[in-house]
């Protein structure tokens, strides 16, 4: 469904704040309905059209009373917000994740995870142009947001109450993302920005060489698996001595060990250096687009865009283990530091026409987003006996994602038509993980490694891939009554399909251990040629360590729904439907031959569902109006959730594997909503919300050499909450006649949510994972958390801004209370404390200002984020023993960014 909606609409139809100019979707008339709006320019932005693509035919608009309100509310009753382009740029963020952190009731975790109402991210729904997007990354249900930049973005909506047309699995709402396409204007642009952080920029860090052209975010093929390599993997038996060619004699065994081990990359990928001196961050990027107005009225675009960041961040991270369950003494103390260099490229081909009421548009868009890391990490541990170690670690992880699509959105009378079609690939590829343990010996005073009991070497090798295809067809017809009645219905296809493969590999000596002198040599020197030949250093896969070696799943949707849109009586409109959906879901563990293994479970979900939601709309006053919405919704677990695989997740710094005996959750929602324009431009609203969450999936952890993750559905669990937001704005005119406050005005804005959830469990609940079979009191406690929900989030700006021209300076605070990310450890019959993140207080400053160049219109930006210096910890408390998981600086950074508008 294409809507469109001008600015100034947006800062009157929802509260938030000024530099997120929020709104309820509406469908304008043909005569309203524009192109999207281009980058900010300088110029005002407030009367420039919004371009939205959503599911679902288009409904007609809905004229209401609400006379204070300058541009009338048309549109679903659904509650969204609405970010469009300019607002994204206003508020400073380079990406949509960034702008996204503004939106009352939103929280973003890690890198571009967006969480609705202190809901995990398999709650929330992420998707391009009304179609769904799946993630390159392994370990999230969606894509991380931060990868799609802004300039690419017309707008992003957010919907928190449900509505048919919608996938099933909604359960604290969708982001909606659409592409530009059709631009106002012919017009070229380019962009460059610089930037650093007190934590990185100018200094420590550890990275190694890789390849020539790793700045690039493309290996130029110096991590490719060698081809001895390969053909031993193809063999279908586990790489090892003992293994390869069965049938040939022992020393021609020996022989093709050696040449497969010696095959590696050894310097390039194991060689952790220093670099005193870490380089700034910077980006560029450069978009066109051209505009055609055909004589008879129908408007053509094609738009293009393509970008390349590149960011280091260095983490200098205390991380501490207990498998104590007052968390009395620590197995682990070690102090890490982490080096991530972050590169993003884009790319994006857009072409679109609309004639009359219809429109076509054709997306394909490009991102690959590539994290090379180097980690160092020296401390004591004490699990089976004390020692003193340092451990080092470098990686490469490459995720892709390219998505093709069609949309057509048509209007016959009182018929409407809306057409999708979407191709989408992902890929996220992990090719010489490498691992190196240096144990201290004291009989030489130094850190040895003899890649057997004292130190080990590994390696490993994964790659994963996932195909989307999905289809959608959805008709609206409206019927010629006195007040408006619109019937619609859909259908929409969904099939995704992933592969992973993981191949684990230890070096080992043929003599079982090497001399002191020896063990005490750097990595490279280690695993040099000399010493795979003289000592006899093999490669052995390491099977079953970390859980199949391989897997594929798959997910086959097949959903229909029915919905009526109708206005009762003056200023009253039911939305009313239901929508069903019967799915298919497997994931099958392979064996190292490619065929399906016992040694792991498998996973059969076969599940269909009525899923009905209504939304009431009372429009009582000419400023006010009160929505209420009820509805049911699933969630169901993903992939990654399911498979029996391990992944290092590089966010948190620890592993992850997950559990075949999961099942869906089932979510009923209710929402209550109220809203008042009190003035032109200013507004406040109060909402309220009660989810109820059968077999909700939350993470767990247990140790193994370290924490591992996986997942178990929880009995039941119940979250309620309410959000509270205002806008007002002050004109400063008064204060002189001339000079700098003469044309501003000051904007106050706010916004707060509380939000609630308890665990419901009965002592004849039980539980199921891969480790046990039991209650589930022996895991989950009734009245604890769920996972990811914090119970405050706030959101403060302050700031001046000229309606007229483009002159902006913003003060923006963020908060977000603790929530809990992990169950604690089990401690023999006793379970530990849960894992706890605290995001806590930030304030942000964003500087825009236009001006005028080269014939063009330019824009200068300067940002300095994390002013106070809030850092990142993860921990856990059991009286007064407190044992930090994961605790680093994060600092404050500071950018400047120049562009230009042809």
């Amino acid at each position: 469904m294409n809507r469109t909606l001008g600015l100034a609409g947006l800062l009157l139809s929802t509260a938030l704040t000024p530099s997120v100019a929020l709104a309820q979707a509406t469908i304008a008339d043909a005569s309203q309905s524009g192109p999207a709006a281009p980058a900010d320019t300088g110029e005002p932005q407030r009367d420039r059209p919004v371009d939205i693509s959503t599911p679902g035919a288009e409904l007609p608009g809905i004229v209401v009373i609400g006379r204070n309100i300058p541009q009338p509310i048309r549109d679903t009753p659904q509650v969204v917000s609405v970010l469009s382009s300019a607002d994204i740029a206003r508020a400073g963020d380079g990406d949509v994740a960034g702008a996204l952190t503004r939106v009352t009731g939103l929280s973003v975790v890690g890198n571009g995870y967006v969480y609705v109402r202190g809901l995990g991210d398999r709650y929330s729904l992420a998707l391009l142009n009304g179609s769904p997007l799946p993630s390159p990354e392994p370990l999230k249900r969606v894509v991380p947001l931060d990868i799609f930049p802004s300039s690419i973005i017309a707008s992003a909506l957010v919907q928190k109450s449900y509505s048919v047309n919608y996938p099933a699995e909604f359960g604290g709402g969708v982001v909606n993302l659409t592409t530009t396409t059709l631009p106002d204007e012919s017009f070229l642009e380019v962009k460059g920005s610089v930037s650093g952080d007190t934590e990185t920029t100018g200094r420590l860090g550890y990275t190694y060489y890789g390849s020539d052209t790793d700045w690039t975010g493309f290996d130029d093929g110096t991590r490719d698996i060698p081809f001895a390599l390969r053909k031993a993997i193809s063999s279908g038996r586990p790489v090892s001595l003992d293994t390869l060619s069965p049938d040939a004699p022992f020393e021609a065994r020996k022989a093709e060990m050696a040449a497969i081990t010696s095959s590696l990359v050894n310097a390039g990928t194991s060689l952790l250096q220093r670099n005193n001196n870490l380089p700034a961050n910077f980006s560029t990027s450069a978009s066109a687009g051209i505009r055609y107005d055909s004589p008879g009225g129908a408007q053509l675009g094609l738009i293009a865009s393509a970008g390349l960041s590149n960011e280091w961040r260095t983490r200098d991270a205390t991380q501490q283990v207990s498998i104590d369950s007052d968390l009395g003494g620590l197995v682990r103390d070690a102090r890490t530091v982490l080096t991530d260099n972050h590169v993003v490229v884009h790319g994006l081909l857009g072409t679109g026409v609309r004639f009359g009421e219809n429109s076509i548009r054709w997306t394909g868009l490009y991102i690959r987003d590539t994290l090379k890391q180097g980690r160092l990490s020296r401390g004591q541990s004490s699990v089976s006996e004390t020692k003193d170690f340092i451990d080092q670690n470098t990686a490469w992880y490459e995720r892709q994602l390219i998505d093709t699509q069609a949309t057509g959105e048509f209007k016959f009378g009182n018929v409407g038509l809306d057409l999708r079609a979407t191709y989408a690939n992902t890929k996220r590829e992990a090719p010489y993980e490498r691992g190196f343990e240096y144990i201290y010996n004291s009989q030489v005073d130094d850190y040895v490694n003899n890649l057997n009991q004292s130190g080990n070497a590994t390696i490993s090798f994964s790659k994963l891939e996932e195909n989307l295809y999905s289809g959608a067809a959805d008709l609206s017809y409206t019927l010629p009554f006195a007040r408006p009645v619109t019937l619609s219905g859909g259908y929409a296809y969904t099939d995704q399909t992933r592969n992973s493969t993981r191949r684990d590999f230890r070096f080992t000596p043929e003599l079982g251990s090497l001399g002191l002198a020896v063990s005490q040599e750097r990595p490279d020197y280690l695993l040099s040629d000399y010493n795979i030949q003289t000592y006899g250093i093999y490669l052995r896969e390491a099977t079953g360590v970390s859980g199949a070696g391989a897997f594929e799943a798959g997910l086959r949707i097949h959903a229909g729904y029915a919905r009526i849109n109708a206005e009762l009586f003056s200023g009253l409109t039911l939305d009313l439907g239901v929508r069903y959906e019967d799915a298919r879901q497997f994931v099958t563990p392979l064996g190292l031959d490619g065929r399906p293994t016992e040694a792991y479970a498998t996973t059969k979900l076969d599940n269909d569902y009525w899923l009905p939601a209504a939304t009431l709309t009372w429009n009582m006053a000419e400023d006010m109006q009160l929505r209420l919405a009820a509805s049911k919704t699933i969630a169901r677990p993903q992939f990654r959730e399911l498979a029996q695989q391990i992944y290092q997740d590089t966010d948190s710094d620890r592993q992850f594997i997950g559990n075949p005996f999961l099942n869906d959750s089932k979510l009923t929602n209710v929402e209550a909503r109220y809203e008042y324009y009190f003035a032109p431009e200013q507004r406040f609203t109060l909402a309220g919300f009660y989810k109820k969450i059968e077999n909700p999936i939350e993470a767990f952890s247990y140790f193994n050499n370290g924490i591992v993750t996986s997942f178990a559905n929880a009995p039941e669990a119940d979250l309620y909450g309410g959000e509270v937001e205002m806008l007002k704005y002050v004109s400063l005119g008064g204060i002189a006649d001339n000079g700098f406050f003469s044309t501003r005005r000051l904007v106050l804005s706010a916004n707060y949510t509380y939000s609630k959830s308890k665990l419901k469990v009965g002592p004849d609940d039980t539980v199921t994972t891969p480790l046990f079979t039991g209650t589930a009191a022996g895991l989950f406690h009734d009245g604890d958390p769920l996972t990811g929900q914090s119970d405050h989030l706030v959101n403060f700006q302050i700031g001046l801004e000229d309606p007229d021209k483009l002159s902006q300076q913003t003060l923006l605070l963020t908060y977000a209370s603790d929530r809990v990310t992990s169950r604690g450890l089990q401690a023999g019959t006793l379970q530990q404390p849960p894992i706890v993140e605290r995001p806590g207080l930030r304030l942000d400053a964003v500087i825009r200002q236009g001006f005028s160049a080269f014939g063009a219109q330019g824009e200068i930006t300067l940002e300095a984020r994390n002013i106070t210096g809030t850092g990142y910890r993860e921990f856990q408390q059991s009286g007064d023993n407190v044992v930090d998981i994961n605790r680093y600086d994060i600092g404050t950074s500071g950018s400047i960014g120049v562009s230009l508008r042809f």
